[in-house]
């Protein structure tokens, strides 16, 4: 049966930063791509977004620049649905989770849950910062990662290493706010019983889409049931958030992951007053556009969460996209090394096709995908000028030169010309195929080849020859091109849509619908096309120059900034440190670690054991004897079973290997570093 109606979501991106590359590709591009070929097919379909605008980065990055969560939002928000509006991204609405609507949305939903008896309460130990009277979330909590021995990882993963983390794994936890090493204290929370849901339906849910959906998505989904769900909790101390709507529960707030796909639910509502229609019919059709760090979240705990409710349908598709990295390295927001669609628009004014093209001919719809501006002025230079453009405007210059603009007769076709036309719906065919199967890469490519097509058949027929000795070949030939044009226009919109305003205008014809196009459309004889001009121009390489220099001087001024970002701190504090010279007696690795030694050393008369992180650096046998820097009085603190006391002090090298620090003359073992 025929849906009655699609609702089409882009995953919410997150509103403290503005949005680049990597987002586009992953998921917003794809997304407005379906929908506009839904659209052009005459289809019922709402396109959905918004920015998420909770959660613990938000806050961070309001007290770092000394403002309320509320400007945050505000600000990225306005510059991340402005770069949407820039690159025609099509949404229905562009909602937002601070909205009240979303609030109580949010809110109604727990309720209904809560008061089923979904959820499972309990009380935990977490950690909270005594001198700022708060519970810290995970990312308020930095350390020494235990895999790594990265010295700034955060509470739930190791940004250096990859490693995911929970606060207790770190060594030496401290906390953000105040620099004060946290307590546990006891809190009571409410959990989503994932566990239960996997037993009773979503396993077996998740299996039927083993055929449905795209292999790294299922892949996902299976290995996290493989894996066997856990409780997952939907409340936080926080805040700033959707306020928990039950008695005594001040100061909690809805997870940002709880409320965040909500936000689809709440933007609906926002936009219609028929939203029920949508969330609610059987007879509706939910897909969820998403990068491949949010497959989790869509495929497995929102649809438990609209199962739980009992009155929403669960999504059909979840068409995730894996990731996309700018000259070989991952896309990185921390350091930088992005480009953000605002400052694209800058450089390349007016060019947001040309990113659109590459984009999507690059989309990492199965496996990462790497994107280059090298690769980007190629395409632009020698696939959207030197085709697509070229055959345009040859077309239209020479119909403009010949028959003064007006669209000349069809003539006698041959069988040359009548091959070009059945490649014409052999391309529409082919392009319903690869979007109505996610294949958006595929259905760009045989969009191209119509143009290719179209530009051998003008280059194979040459009606700049033909013209003084067979008229009527030359406007044969010029007619079956200008309709190749036609076609192309019209499909525009689905990859390119400032190209098809540009060209249809030049045509000075409508927009046609899917069915129209089907049924054959023509341009008709004498018909008084616009005067052309050029839909493309090259990039030129001090252009690409300028983009590689761009990122490399980030990556420069990341680091600079990284080095001069330690707080500043009171002689006082750093009196409290004892510093001592130590020597290494034995070192051997420590057992399933790559990173890890550990060190007997001779402090004074004393020995102790200290487990550091050079193993990378140094073999264990080569560094016996070996004066050292240690920091003395550090508090113990358990390593992979084996109690360290103490840390030694080493220097980068600033080529990713490390230097022991130590005296310029030999100094007795035990002494003071003053």
């Amino acid at each position: 049966m025929k849906p009655s109606k699609h609702l089409i979501t882009a995953a919410l991106p997150y509103a403290n930063g503005p949005v680049h590359i990597g987002h586009l590709a992953g998921a917003y591009l794809p997304a407005d791509i379906y929908v506009r070929f839904l659209r052009l097919k005459g289809e019922h379909v709402k396109f959905i977004c918004g920015s998420d605008e909770h959660g613990v980065p938000i806050t961070l990055r309001a007290r770092k620049e000394h403002t309320t969560p509320q400007a945050i939002v505000d600000k990225y928000h306005s510059v991340i649905k402005k770069s949407f509006e820039d690159f025609g991204i099509s949404f229905d609405i562009y909602h937002r989770t601070s909205d009240a609507v979303h609030h109580e949305t949010a809110q109604d939903f727990f309720k209904t849950l809560y008061a089923k008896n979904v959820f499972i309460e309990e009380v935990s130990e977490q950690y909270f910062d005594e001198a700022t009277g708060m519970f810290l979330a995970d990312r308020y909590i930095t350390g020494t990662c235990p895999n790594c021995s990265n010295t700034n990882a955060y509470g739930d993963q190791c940004e250096k290493c990859g490693k995911s983390l929970s606060p207790r794994d770190l060594i030496n936890p401290h906390s953000q706010l105040s620099g004060q090493p946290p307590v546990l204290r006891q809190t009571k929370h409410w959990y989503l019983p994932l566990d239960t849901m996997q037993a009773s339906w979503l396993q077996a849910w998740i299996e039927g889409k083993r055929d449905i959906w795209k292999s790294n998505v299922y892949g996902q989904c299976k290995s996290w049931i493989d894996q066997g769900l856990q409780p997952r909790a939907v409340t936080r101390d926080l805040d700033w958030g959707v306020k928990v709507p039950l008695p005594n529960s001040e100061g909690k707030v809805l997870y940002v992951w709880f409320d965040a796909p909500i936000g689809y639910i709440s933007a609906t509502k926002a936009l219609t007053d028929d939203w029920k229609q949508y969330w609610q019919d059987s007879s509706a059709r939910l897909v969820h556009f998403i990068g491949k760090d949010n497959i989790v979240f869509h495929c497995i705990v929102f649809p438990a969460m609209l199962k739980a409710h009992g009155s929403y349908i669960l999504p059909e598709q979840v068409p995730a996209n894996e990731f996309l990295n700018l000259e070989g390295e991952k896309i990185s927001t921390s350091r930088n090394w992005a480009v953000w669609l605002h400052e694209y628009l800058q450089d390349f004014e007016n060019k947001q096709d040309e990113l659109r093209y590459t984009l999507c001919a690059t989309l990492p719809e199965n496996k990462d995908n790497d994107f280059t501006w090298k690769d980007f002025q190629a395409r632009v230079n020698n696939e959207l000028v030197a085709i697509f453009g070229n055959f345009v405007n040859r077309t239209m210059v020479l119909i403009d030169k010949y028959y003064e603009g007006k669209v000349p007769p069809a003539g006698n076709l041959n069988q040359t010309d009548n091959f070009l036309t059945a490649q014409i719906f052999e391309t529409i065919g082919k392009i319903d195929k690869c979007i109505s199967n996610y294949k958006f890469k595929d259905a760009l490519f045989e969009y191209m080849q119509l143009a290719r097509a179209g530009n051998k058949y003008l280059a194979d027929n040459e009606p700049w020859k033909t013209f003084a000795t067979n008229p009527d070949r030359t406007a044969t030939v010029l007619n079956a091109s200008l309709q190749v044009v036609n076609y192309l226009a019209q499909l525009a919109n689905v990859f390119m849509p400032f190209t098809a305003v540009k060209l249809l205008k030049m045509l000075d014809v409508p927009q046609s619908d899917f069915k129209t196009m089907l049924a054959g459309i023509s341009i008709s004889e004498g018909h008084q096309l616009q005067k052309p001009s050029l839909l493309f121009q090259k990039i030129e390489n001090e252009q690409i120059a300028m983009q590689v220099q761009k990122l490399q001087q980030s990556k420069t001024e990341v680091l600079v900034q990284a080095a001069s970002e330690k707080a500043v701190i009171a002689y006082e504090e750093f009196e409290k440190l004892d510093l001592r010279i130590a020597t290494i007696l034995a070192a051997e690795k420590v057992a399933k670690t790559d990173k890890l030694l550990k060190i007997t050393l001779k402090v004074g008369n004393e020995e102790r054991t200290v487990v550091s992180g050079i193993a990378h650096c140094f073999n264990p046998e080569n560094i016996i004897g070996q004066s050292v820097m240690l920091l003395a009085n550090l508090a113990p603190r358990k390593i992979k079973g084996i109690e360290s006391k103490g840390m030694i002090l080493m220097a980068d090298d600033g080529s990713g290997g490390l230097a022991f620090m130590q005296p310029s003359k030999d100094v007795a073992s035990g002494n003071s570093i003053k």
